[in-house]
């Protein structure tokens, strides 16, 4: 589940809990809302530690600079 995902639940799930005023016979919307606020968040916080984790061995994000310098005049700059 991505950030996406997560903040869509969550947001859903907020729509439910404090907007809808519908009945349903058999479903409690308002507990439905609360399941998947709750399912939003864990997915939040998992996703954010992912992201953490990830960054600190991923390929990726390493970044290599290579100097070089003109010396076929002879006068380098050390």
């Amino acid at each position: 589940m991505g950030l996406g995902v997560s903040i869509f639940l969550i947001a859903l799930g907020s729509i439910l809990r404090f907007a809808v005023t519908a009945t349903v016979s058999g479903v409690s919307v308002h507990t439905v809302g609360v399941i998947l606020m709750i399912v939003g968040v864990v997915g939040l916080v998992l996703s954010l530690v992912f992201w953490a984790a990830m960054g600190s061995w991923y390929p990726g994000r390493t970044r290599t600079t290579t100097r070089t310098e003109d010396c076929s005049d002879g006068h380098c700059m050390a």
